[in-house]
C-alpha cells in the first residue's frame, strides 16, 4: 500500500509518500481501502510537532479520516462486510491507500454521498455537533461562529439552522455570499468585528470558536455568557476568559446523524480536491486558515 509518512517536524515539505505491506485486520477489526482522506489543522500541528500528547515515532504516519471500500475482516466481525462502502475516524494513518480500524467505528456510507464528501464530513460532522450539543444550542438562540466558511463551521452553521437558531457568520468578504446560502447572516472578521455583528442587529447568545484570535474576547465583549463561549482552537486564551473548551471527542452514531442529513441534502460541505501525490500541497492549503469547506486527498480515482 501507499501511505504519507515524515521523518521530522516541518513544513508541508517534509511529507512523503512511501510503499507498505497491507495491514491485516485483526479480531474485531475491517480493513479498508480508502477512496479518499480529509486533511484537518490537527494533522498540520502533528506535522509540525505542536501536539506534545502524540507520541510520534518517525517515519510517522498522518491523517485521520477516511472514506473507502472494506476487502477484509478480521475474526469475530459479522459486519460490515467485504465490498462495503464505508467511512470514519482513524488515527495518525488516514493518509493512506488502506487501513485498518475496529469494525465498531465504521459508519456506512450512503450510495447519495461520493467518497470525497463522506471523508469530508467525518471530522466536521463529529466536532460541529458534539460542540453544538455542549453548547445547548436551541432554537432560541443566535449563534455567533467564528471562522463559518471552514469546514466545521459550515456544518455547525448548518446544524444550528436546522435547530431553528440565528447564526451569525464570521468570515472573510469573499466567502460572504456563500454563508448566506447556508443560512448565516455574514460578517467580516478581523478589525470592527463587534461593530458589524451589533449591526446585524442581533445579540448572540451562544459563540462558537474555530478560528481564534479575537473570537474568544470579542464574544465575551459582545454579551455571550463564558459558559455559552466554545473554542476548538484556542485553549490558552479559553482559560484567560473562564471560557469552554468544547471536546465532544469521536462518536460514530453522531457522525451517522449527520451523515445521514447530507444524504437527504440537509447539510452540504464543498470540497478541494487533491491527488494524494500532492499531499504537500493539500496541507499547505489547510495551514493558511483559509478556504472554503474541506480539503481532501483523493487516494484512488
Amino acid at each position: 500500500m501507499r501511505a504519507v509518512v515524515f521523518d521530522r517536524f516541518g513544513p508541508p515539505g517534509v511529507l512523503r509518500i512511501v510503499e507498505r505491506p497491507d495491514p491485516e485486520p485483526g479480531p474485531g477489526q475491517v480493513r479498508v481501502r480508502v477512496r479518499a482522506a480529509g486533511v484537518q489543522p490537527f494533522d498540520v500541528a502533528v506535522r509540525r510537532g505542536r501536539m506534545d500528547w502524540i507520541t510520534v515515532t518517525f517515519p510517522q504516519g498522518i491523517g485521520q479520516e477516511y472514506s473507502g471500500v472494506v476487502d477484509a475482516v478480521g475474526p469475530g466481525v459479522s459486519g460490515p462486510v467485504p465490498g462495503d462502502e464505508v467511512l470514519g475516524s482513524t488515527m495518525l494513518n488516514g493518509h493512506a491507500s488502506a487501513v485498518v480500524v475496529a469494525a465498531e467505528n465504521v459508519v456506512a456510507k450512503p450510495p447519495e454521498l461520493d467518497f470525497p464528501t463522506a471523508a469530508a464530513l467525518v471530522a466536521a460532522a463529529q466536532t460541529a455537533s458534539g460542540a453544538l450539543a455542549e453548547l445547548r444550542v436551541t432554537d432560541g438562540d443566535v449563534l455567533l461562529v467564528h471562522g463559518a466558511a471552514g469546514s466545521v463551521g459550515t456544518v455547525a452553521v448548518q446544524l444550528a439552522r436546522l435547530t431553528g437558531a440565528t447564526v451569525i457568520g464570521t468570515a472573510s468578504p469573499g466567502n460572504h455570499a456563500y454563508l448566506r446560502q447556508l443560512g448565516a447572516i455574514p460578517v467580516a472578521y478581523g478589525d470592527g468585528l463587534e461593530a458589524a455583528v451589533r449591526a446585524t442587529g442581533r445579540t448572540p447568545t451562544v459563540a462558537l470558536d474555530a478560528a481564534g484570535g479575537v473570537a474568544i474576547p470579542a464574544s465575551v465583549r459582545l454579551g455571550v455568557a463564558p459558559d455559552r463561549v466554545g473554542t476548538i482552537v484556542d485553549d490558552k486564551v479559553a482559560a484567560e476568559h473562564g471560557t469552554r473548551v468544547v471536546r465532544a471527542g469521536r462518536s460514530p452514531q453522531r457522525l451517522a446523524d449527520v451523515v445521514a442529513l447530507a444524504a437527504r441534502g440537509r447539510v452540504v460541505l464543498p470540497v478541494r480536491a487533491y491527488p494524494l501525490a500532492e499531499v504537500a500541497a493539500a496541507h499547505a492549503a489547510v495551514e493558511t486558515g483559509h478556504g472554503r469547506g474541506k480539503v481532501v486527498l483523493i487516494v484512488e480515482p
